[in-house]
């Protein structure tokens, strides 16, 4: 039995072949398998509290209290956030928040939905 290439994304060893796609059981990223290199461009996996991978679009729940900067104001635990787009820096993740607008999130600070 041949031996099949670790997941570009998360790295798993446990991959499988699926007729013409190769799947990772534990992200769900499927590829074609000569794509391997062309899949990892993407370069950077931001993850979860609970250590799920985040793609643009996820809704996700805040995990804990968080004070916002320069307002007296907090984003309460188990705050909502849809259609999350992720961006490069320490906060990285851009969002919408209702009553509250325009953020930047630490992924250590929320889990997806």
């Amino acid at each position: 039995m041949s031996e099949l290439p670790n997941c570009p994304v998360c790295n798993s060893a446990y991959t499988y072949d699926n007729g013409s796609l190769l799947v990772c059981p534990e992200c769900g990223h499927e590829w074609m398998p000569g794509a391997a290199a062309e899949s990892s461009e993407e370069g950077r996996i931001i993850k979860d509290a609970n250590g799920n991978v985040l793609q643009d679009g996820d809704t996700v729940t805040v995990i804990k209290d968080l004070k916002v900067r320069g307002s007296s104001s907090v984003i309460k635990i188990g705050t909502r956030v849809k259609n999350i787009r992720l961006v490069d820096g320490d906060h990285d993740i851009d969002c919408k928040i209702d009553g509250f607008g325009a953020m930047k999130l630490k992924s250590q600070f929320v889990k997806k939905v």
